[in-house]
Parts: structure tokens; C-alpha cells; sequence
């Protein structure tokens, strides 16, 4: 039984019965339904917290996946689960790979510069004034690449960017 039929919630199994209907009429492989099973039982584990199971269902979408663009949300959730676990080497890793294929990805770029940005606290709390303003320009760099392809999005971060003086810099 896929993921989502466990769930009880009316949304999640309206989204699976109307995704089954359009993977049996779509002329698509058996390859490619079966990756865009994984990835949704994957985002199914995610959505509760499963993330071991999520990243084995994100692995195998990947193996059978061929779309690059499909590919690209593929690793930007993976990106997700290890950011969220703290990894942020592993989830910029990820997040990068998604922007190789998919360069119109402001939520990457934005989870990019989150990263960056709370490395630069960090370094700031250790007075590591050098390393932190490097991460807050890397944080400004990506933010504003996310704010051009998203101008409604990432209020916050554009409030960083014009209170730093961020807003305008060149990259």
C-alpha cells in the first residue's frame, strides 16, 4: 500500500487518488511512475517526520528518475531533511545539486542563504568577525538571487538585506 493511503487525512488521500489517476493516463514510463511514487511517498514521510524513510524513498525516485527538473525537487528535499537534522554541509550539497538542474529554484537559493546566514551568528557569537561577515555577504548573495526570481517572497530576508546594506551589493 503507498505511503499516503495510510494517512487519515482527506487532503493527503485526495491528492494520492487523484495522483494514481493521473500516472495510469499519463504516457509515461514504468520507470517514471515508479520515481514519482518514491517521491511521494517520500514527501508523505517527511510531512510526519520520518526521515529515514523519507531519504530512502528521495534515493530510490533518484535512481529511477531521468527529468532533471523532477530531479531537481527530488534533491532540494533531500537538502531539506538534512538541514533540518542540523547537516548543513550535506544539505548545501544537496541544495546546489537541485540549482544545477534547476536554476529557477528561489526555495533553495532561500534555504542556501538561511544557512549561510546563521553560520555568520555563529561565527559572530565567537567574535569571528571575518568569517562571519563572509557568510553574511555569501547569505546577501543568495538571498537576493532568490528575492529576483521570487520579488513577493522573503520579506524578512529583504528587510536583512536593506537594514545590512546587502540589498544592492554586487555579487
Amino acid at each position: 500500500m503507498p505511503r499516503l493511503q495510510k494517512n487519515d487525512n482527506f487532503i493527503d488521500k485526495t491528492f494520492t487518488v487523484i495522483a494514481d489517476i493521473i500516472l495510469k493516463i499519463l504516457p509515461t514510463s514504468k520507470e517514471e511512475k515508479q520515481a514519482f511514487c518514491y517521491y511521494r511517498d517520500g514527501m508523505s514521510a517527511q510531512s510526519e517526520g520520518e526521515y529515514a524513510e523519507a531519504l530512502e524513498n528521495y534515493y530510490e525516485a533518484l535512481v529511477l528518475e531521468e527529468d532533471p527538473y523532477d530531479r531537481s525537487y527530488v534533491l532540494y528535499n533531500i537538502g531539506l531533511i538534512y538541514s533540518s537534522n542540523g547537516e548543513h554541509t550535506k544539505a548545501l550539497e544537496y541544495y546546489h545539486q537541485a540549482l544545477e538542474l534547476n536554476s529557477r529554484l528561489p526555495q533553495a537559493l532561500n534555504n542556501i542563504a538561511v544557512i549561510y546566514h546563521y553560520q555568520g551568528l555563529k561565527a559572530a557569537d565567537k567574535q569571528q568577525n571575518i568569517i562571519s561577515k563572509s557568510m553574511f555577504d555569501k547569505a546577501g548573495e543568495y538571498w537576493r538571487q532568490a528575492i529576483y526570481l521570487a520579488p513577493n517572497n522573503y520579506i524578512e530576508a529583504q528587510n536583512w538585506l536593506k537594514t545590512t546594506g546587502r540589498l544592492n551589493a554586487k555579487s
